[in-house]
């Protein structure tokens, strides 16, 4: 290599204005067929290519776009299809693909997880009873299309060996060897048939790199990539790494590759490079832009960062690129015309980031003076934002200084409160409840789009909300649930509702990222200090529980949570920024419990997510989100009840920071994991009250009510059953009404099923 070259890890796979969710969702609800499908997702997939050709990146990804999710995509490529899905050999069906992730009639979904400590969501691959075959070169034929109608020479892109078979569903590290030994072979054809169709270059993302890896695992590293370099010598392979630094560095970058990616804006990772130095034999790949976040780049900050790296690496061995793929941030700031220009300004989507990449390898390229236009308009961009009316507010930093322990604990212990609550709620053995949110119709959308856009007025509005919690609370009393929900009508997102209303925050009008499958979220902007204006949910919760004898929840998005699926602002502390937003949501616990709303939930299902990947930060990490829950709920009265609901997440080595919480009542996902999380509880004492969801909302398949019972009695064996809530596994926003009903309906009959034998166990 002769020059320094920018490059790409991904790009959102979203369009624009979310053209591949409509696809896709048009496609499932049969308005358009596998063809149109294909046809329309193909066209946004060479749009996104062609655009990273004219910002003039030079290494541009190819393989990184997804139907639905890239681990499911090398699933589906080696032919691991779990046995329930009578998939026999060749090419997967399209409709078996979106099976696995979503479920069918007969077979239910694979589990769903977070990708590391990110809000996006994966497919995990079984493993178990599968002999892994090459079915479909996709990175190949990604890399032909790109060739041949962009005439684009593309970098192929395809998820590591190592970290796929580490993200599978675990059976035990001793087969960890024997299954990358299964598919080294085939990850040597698929990267022999690209050497054949021409490729330079190609990336093997292996994230799990910057995790702890036993010795044992990194010797087939080792073993695995030496054998790729000997298959196929004549690629420039990419071993690209991110979210942190590196955990085995001098191990890593001497593996038998072209180049080593490296996130240099999360973790320590130019700290490694100055201890340890770089190999003389590699190109290194900078990750410098960060790739998670949206704002503006300090480009002075980051020549100077370059500067740093090029006295261990020379420039001719050099990438610059952002630290991660862009797939966590939105597409474009360009058609955001609602934004203050002050705002606007500081901010830095996809496109701008592949901007500011192509600026700063120009700068390294031609020297400094080639670019100081653009060092000129980010330097007065950032000041503008730092010294802007958003970043000002003196009382609520002195707030924060003068907290004490008396701002984070109950009056009472949780073995005392809970008579006082019990008392309070006289609620049956296993009381059942749902967790938040109830179907968003289409009707429901197409109202709240019609008040934002100012065709209907806000009595209108109002009233309209009003209509859905009547026939919901109505819906919910006939199911016979016994803790009702007023729904959610009028909000978006669980957090970008909360960014509409506390200062501090912005929200854009297109910053959709992909969250799971076709879901895509639009994280608020945290942009200034973070604190509370007036009350935010109060009206809905106070009507609900009007219409109702039965507790009704009120219902709030969690501190660790909003700052998790936020874009947070990066001039101070991460979790000063967390504390704040703890005491606005501090003010409004205490207005719902003014106004009569007794038993409240605080949703905190990024809790786990936000977990960092370096080991030695995630005491800090638990006990600031501990912190910050507590600060959150704390004030309120002892027969008030706190909830909590967590997601899809490993919960064994955080069962004590949970409990920490502090939280009266705490509902998990243990459907899709098909009660293994369970598991978490059978080592450790929980004291608290719990309910497990029992059944999967993220599939519109509604099991068997002998299903459920088999759910809830399986944790029965580990929960003690005055402990024990009966819940879906989340909030049944995206459902469809009939589904939801019948969902519902058959939860209860079951919790009335199980209750009714335990009461009969308990008098004999």
């Amino acid at each position: 290599m002769s020059k320094v070259l920018s490059s790409t890890i991904g790009y959102p796979r979203i369009g624009g204005k979310r053209e591949w969710k409509r696809a896709l969702e048009s496609f499932w609800n049969g308005a358009i067929n596998e063809e149109e499908l294909l046809q329309k997702t193909t066209a946004i997939r060479l749009d996104n290519l062609k655009k990273q050709q004219d910002l003039g990146v030079d290494l541009i990804p190819v393989g990184d776009f997804s139907l639905y999710d890239h681990v499911l995509d090398t699933s589906v490529m080696f032919g691991v299809v779990p046995t329930r899905f009578n998939y026999k050999s060749g090419p997967v069906p399209l409709s078996t693909y979106f099976d696995i992730a979503r479920g069918n009639k007969d077979a239910v979904a694979s589990e769903m997880t977070k990708w590391f400590n990110t809000n996006y969501h994966y497919i995990v691959p079984e493993l178990e009873g599968v002999r892994p075959r090459l079915v479909e070169n996709r990175p190949l034929a990604f890399y032909q299309e790109a060739k041949e109608k962009l005439n684009i020479d593309g970098k192929p892109v395809i998820l590591g060996p190592i970290t796929y078979v580490k993200l599978a569903k675990s059976f035990g590290e001793e087969h960890f060897v024997q299954l990358v030994e299964q598919f080294t072979p085939l990850y040597i054809q698929v990267l022999s048939e690209l050497a054949e169709a021409g490729a330079t270059w190609v990336q093997i993302d292996e994230p799990i790199l910057t995790s702890e890896l036993t010795v044992e695992e990194f010797a087939q590293v080792e073993k695995t990539y030496a054998a790729i370099a000997d298959a196929v010598p004549q690629l420039k392979i990419i071993l690209q790494t991110y979210f942190e630094k590196i955990s085995n560095y001098e191990q890593v970058s001497a593996l038998p590759v072209h180049a080593l990616g490296v996130d240099f804006v999360h973790g320590a990772s130019l700290e490694q490079l100055k201890t340890n130095g770089f190999p003389k034999d590699k190109v290194l790949a900078a990750g410098v832009v960060d790739g998670r976040n949206v704002w503006r780049a300090d480009l002075d900050e980051k020549v100077a960062l370059l500067d740093e790296i090029q006295k261990y690496v020379d420039a001719d061995r050099l990438i610059v690129q952002p630290s991660a793929t862009l797939l966590h941030v939105p597409v474009s700031t360009e058609p955001e015309a609602k934004l203050a220009p002050i705002i606007k300004g500081g901010l830095s989507f996809a496109d701008e980031k592949l901007t500011e990449i192509v600026v700063l390898t120009r700068g390294i390229l031609e020297g400094q003076d080639a670019i100081v236009s653009e060092l000129t308009t980010s330097r007065e961009a950032l000041a503008a934002l730092n010294h802007s009316k958003y970043r000002q507010n003196a009382a609520l930093k002195e707030t924060i200084a003068k907290l004490t322990d008396k701002d984070v604990n109950r009056s009472l212990p949780f073995a005392e409160r809970i008579k006082v609550q019990e008392a309070r709620f006289n609620l049956p053995l296993l009381p059942t409840t749902t967790i938040g949110s109830l179907p968003q119709t289409p009707e429901v959308r197409q109202t709240r789009s019609k008040w934002r856009k100012g065709d209907i007025t806000n009595e209108a509005y109002e009233q309209f909300i009003k209509d859905q919690i009547d026939k919901w609370i109505a819906i919910q009393e006939e199911i016979d649930i016994d803790v009702l929900v007023h729904g959610e009508f009028e909000r978006t997102d669980m957090v970008e509702y909360f960014g509409e209303k506390f200062d501090g925050f912005a929200v854009s009008e297109f910053g959709w990222v992909q969250s799971y499958g076709s879901r895509c979220v639009k994280p608020p902007l945290i942009l200034g200090d973070v604190s509370f204006s007036e009350p935010i949910t109060v009206k809905e919760s106070v009507y609900a529980q009007s219409l109702t004898t039965k507790p009704v929840k009120g219902m709030l998005t969690g501190p660790v949570t909003i700052l998790n699926w936020s874009f947070v602002r990066d001039d101070i502390p991460r979790y000063d920024v967390l504390n704040q937003i703890a005491l606005a949501l501090r003010e409004e616990i205490e207005a719902l419990e003014t106004n009569g709303i007794r038993m409240i939930q605080v949703d905190e299902p990024a809790l786990r997510e936000g977990l960092p990947l370096d080991q030695r930060k995630r005491e800090a990490y638990l006990e600031a989100a501990v912190y910050a829950f507590r600060l959150s709920t704390s004030s309120v009265q002892d027969d008030t009840q706190i909830h909590t609901h967590m997601c899809y997440s490993e919960f064994n080595n955080i069962i004590d920071s949970i409990s920490a919480l502090d939280a009266d009542v705490i509902s998990i996902e243990t459907s899709r994991s098909h009660g293994e999380i369970i598991g978490a509880f059978e080592d450790n004492t929980y004291d608290k009250e719990i309910g497990l969801g029992v059944y999967d909302i993220h599939s519109p398949r509604v099991p068997s009510k002998e299903e459920m019972i088999q759910n809830i009695n399986r944790a029965l064996k580990i929960i003690q059953p005055t402990q024990f809530w009966i819940n879906p596994d989340c909030g049944l926003k995206t459902r469809k009404e009939a589904e939801t009903i019948e969902g519902l309906k058959v939860m209860v009959e079951a919790a009335k099923e199980v209750r009714a034998s335990q009461l009969v166990a308990a008098k004999g």
